[in-house]
């Protein structure tokens, strides 16, 4: 159970950002058709996930660091384990693990900023049963 309450947990798994049970995106993120798109509010504590129009804007800056991190991390490791590969395929790896890896990245932007803005509270569903049960 405590594994739940970690940020990470959320993130990774792509709960929702205050009580993490909830799912926090309709589909998972290689359903290209419905990739990104969220929940209106969440099943378990009844959040609204869009806080403001554009809200979601601002993971465009975490997707970005992601893929840099990404880039940093291959180029580095092929530098360090490989020395001998040619730069033609240093690069060809970062684009072709960029692109198989944009709609994870994209998702994991979303709810990394989603928890950036929305902190978790452990009697979140408790309190929504109580406010829409009574």
């Amino acid at each position: 159970m405590k594994a739940k309450k970690s940020s990470l947990y959320a993130v990774f798994n792509f709960k929702c950002p205050r009580c993490h049970e909830g799912k926090f995106f309709l589909s998972h993120p290689y359903d290209l058709s419905k990739a990104g798109d969220l929940h209106e509010h969440c099943s378990a504590c009844g959040l609204k996930y869009e806080k403001e129009p554009g809200f979601y804007y601002g993971a465009m800056y975490v997707a970005y660091a992601l893929a840099v991190a990404l880039f940093v991390t291959i180029w580095t490791s092929y530098n360090l384990w490989f020395p001998n590969v040619s730069v033609g395929w240093q690069i060809g790896t970062v684009i072709f693990a960029t692109i198989i890896l944009g709609p994870y990245i994209y998702a994991l932007s979303k709810t990394i900023w989603a928890k950036f803005f929305i902190k978790y509270d452990p009697n979140a569903i408790a309190e929504f049963k109580s406010n829409h049960h009574s």
